[in-house]
């Protein structure tokens, strides 16, 4: 019983986290707090819906025994479509980019192929990782935060929650998967803010 209610608690948790990420990411990119890269989000809209179709077909899965994967799914797509509408030129497909989504493309194609699922899983993580390399790229390139620290902390709690309620090894991959990359996002935000900080003090002098 005390297991059961830990893991509905870690499942609303999750569910509630997410929706508010979703409400202030659109919110920020609204007005123009942030800008966060089209290409990053439509690459977590197609691997994250492969990632929880290809879960659930490799055994007796529920939306619920992944909720991290499931309410990624609406996450993505609805912060995509906001990106869309509401950010500027900066958030457009660059050269880089459509390198990136032929690299998901062809995961893709496996996946239509073969129909291994668990291999396909696999894979779709690879496609969550090359998700990233945009923002990593701009933030690299241009050091200039475009992104909040607010809601990825809130992004990187999500997954961690999610622990307690995921069930099978797929759903533990995906969620180590999405701690690793965000710390390692959220490490490289802070040295933009480093890199940035210290030249304001060096103009001032």
């Amino acid at each position: 019983m005390h297991e059961i209610l830990i893991r509905q608690i870690s499942i609303a948790s999750v569910s509630l986290l997410n929706l508010a990420i979703t409400i202030w990411y659109c919110w920020l990119t609204y007005k123009q707090k942030i800008k966060p890269a089209l290409a990053m989000w439509i690459f977590f809209t197609i691997a994250v819906a492969i990632s929880l179709t290809t879960y659930m077909e490799s055994d007796n899965f529920s939306l619920f025994d992944n909720i991290l994967n499931t309410t990624d799914l609406a996450l993505t797509a609805i912060v995509s479509i906001a990106i869309y509408i509401f950010g500027d030129h900066t958030t457009r497909f660059s050269r880089f980019d459509k390198a990136c989504l032929i690299a998901v493309l062809l995961i893709v194609g496996f996946w239509f192929i073969t129909k291994n699922h668990f291999v396909t899983h696999a894979l779709t993580q690879g496609i969550l990782v090359i998700a990233y390399f945009p923002v990593l790229s701009r933030l690299w390139k241009t050091k200039k935060n475009g992104e909040s620290f607010l809601i990825w902390t809130g992004m990187l709690l999500a997954p961690l929650l999610s622990l307690i309620s995921s069930k099978g090894t797929l759903a533990t991959i995906y969620s180590v998967r999405a701690i690793v990359c965000i710390s390692v996002l959220m490490l490289l935000m802070l040295r933009v803010e480093y890199i940035d900080k210290k030249q304001f003090v060096r103009d001032q002098n």
